[in-house]
């Protein structure tokens, strides 16, 4: 285990070394006539514009585009609801999803355990993030490439205006909901790998800190204004890497802490001398049409409005879930004689992992070709690799999110279509150059070394999760433990740890 680690360890921090930020330097932009420049009018209310620029805003929001600059951005009632249903949909991914899915894999005796993290982690994570998470993703004053600000710490100026650094349309108030869902549910992807052998006081330090440490720079350096590896909308991003809706920021960043975690805490008692069998195939598959389901609001929803990207996501996701929950069974059967209901939920899982930074950039026949290489590459990590190595992944968080995250974030620059998204066409409007068209984004998709940049970008989220995670464990390791006694976890979590049973018969 210790091998395992070290090498896991030097191969991430190598990966990122490596990676160094070698992007090729942004075009200059074009030199501005030298021409005296009209004053740029005030805007004002909606009411009082004239018609043509009411019209033109009208317009701008059906398109989804920057509307007149005479009038005073506002929310589009369409997009609003959109994205309101979209943010409920992720957080039900979570509760009840992930509690169903995670707490039908364990044992009976551990059920609640699973479901206390689930919602210990939503009312943590949700308190950070109105206190400060928000905004050290998503604002710009520090003007780093790695956190984003303070000026919307405890929410202040987070109201029903839109924030037009994200979102023309959307208000800023529900743009800061839904991506905290996002927030919420990645570090609970990790706790499948350490199920049933995990203190709930060491989960919740460890989440904390893990908060600030890995994902809060990583979702600024993906998605912020001012972050390093954005390419779609930082015209100064050294990492033109794109992420549709979370391969790098929540599928791989849970994925790799999960092993590095699973390997420090080592192995559950008993494991490989006594059957571990899932306690309830029907919870788990229940919990997979959940977050199926769900997950149209985690994909589609990442358009931020309701317009002809998010339904590509929409399109690319249902291909891509379908074929791999089609795949990974047919693996087992040609392999091992018959397929098994876990194997389609599994299945779904990984195709749904795998398409996620892609959904809005890839056509249909990339969303198959991503959905056959989920129901192989994560199956064959799952079922030869892991016993190859003896790891005790416990739930396959490993090798679903992890290693389906990597592939996703990989496939994404080989498959990329930029006639899905017009964000990725180098058409810019006079006097508003397109940022992807500055910091090399879209020469790299043209030249088709957009992979380059994608694996630079896993490089550095493999390095941070790996290196924040070992550092993050050990301190909770030394200050109040990580696991519970041989007889506690003998007896099971629910018991020990909250006092309760899940079910009694």
């Amino acid at each position: 285990m210790v091998r395992l680690l070290a090498a896991v360890a030097s191969l991430a921090i190598l990966g990122a070394v490596t990676s160094a930020l070698h992007a090729e330097d942004a075009p200059a932009a074009s030199p501005v006539a030298a021409t005296a420049a009209a004053p740029a009018p005030t805007p004002g209310p909606f009411a009082k514009a004239t018609v043509a620029d009411q019209i033109a805003f009208l317009e701008a929001a059906h398109s989804n585009i920057a509307g007149p600059s005479t009038i005073t951005p506002e929310s589009d009632p369409g997009h609003n609801a959109w994205m309101m249903v979209s943010a409920a949909f992720v957080l039900m991914m979570t509760l009840p999803g992930l509690a169903l899915f995670y707490g039908g894999l364990v044992r009976s005796k551990n059920v609640l355990s699973i479901i206390a993290m689930c919602f210990g982690i939503t009312a943590m994570v949700t308190i950070i993030w109105w206190a400060v998470g928000y905004s050290l993703v998503f604002g710009k004053n520090f003007a780093s490439p790695f956190f984003g600000g303070s000026e919307f710490f405890f929410f202040k100026g987070v109201d029903s205006n839109p924030n037009t650094d994200y979102a023309y349309w959307v208000s800023q108030n529900v743009f800061s909901i839904f991506q905290l869902t996002f927030a919420i549910i990645t570090p609970a992807l990790i706790f499948g790998a350490t199920a049933e052998r995990l203190k709930f006081s060491a989960l919740m330090a460890f989440v904390f800190a893990w908060m600030f440490v890995v994902y809060f720079p990583l979702a600024h350096m993906v998605w912020g204004a001012t972050g390093l590896m954005n390419g779609v909308w930082n015209a100064a991003a050294k990492i033109p890497a794109i992420d549709f809706a979370g391969g790098t920021v929540v599928h791989m960043s849970s994925g790799w802490t999960a092993l590095i975690l699973c390997l420090i805490l080592g192995k559950r008692v008993g494991h490989g001398k006594e059957p571990m069998p899932p306690h309830s195939m029907v919870l788990t598959f229940i919990g997979t049409a959940l977050l199926w389901v769900g997950w149209y609001g985690f994909n589609a929803g990442s358009a931020v409005a309701a317009d002809g990207v998010a339904a590509n996501a929409f399109l690319t996701t249902t291909l891509a879930t379908a074929v791999g929950a089609f795949v990974w069974p047919l693996m087992e059967w040609i392999f091992r004689g018959k397929p098994s209901i876990l194997g389609f939920c599994s299945g779904a899982v990984a195709g749904l992992v795998v398409i996620t930074p892609a959904c809005g950039f890839v056509n249909s026949t990339g969303a198959v070709i991503i959905g056959v290489v989920a129901g192989i590459i994560p199956y064959i990590m799952c079922t030869v690799v892991k016993n190859i190595f003896k790891y005790d992944d416990a739930l396959d968080t490993f090798g679903v999110h992890g290693i389906g995250g990597t592939c996703g974030a990989l496939l994404t620059g080989l498959l990329v279509d930029p006639s899905v998204n017009g964000n990725l066409q180098a058409v810019a409007a006079p006097g508003a150059p397109n940022p992807a068209m500055q910091n090399g984004l879209i020469t790299a998709i043209a030249n088709h070394s957009l992979v380059v940049a994608q694996a630079k970008a896993a490089g550095i989220t493999i390095a941070l999760a790996v290196v924040g995670t070992i550092v993050i464990a050990f301190i909770v390791k030394l200050v109040i433990g990580l696991r519970p006694s041989v007889e506690a976890e003998y007896q099971g979590l629910d018991i020990t740890d909250h006092g309760e049973e899940g079910y009694n018969h």
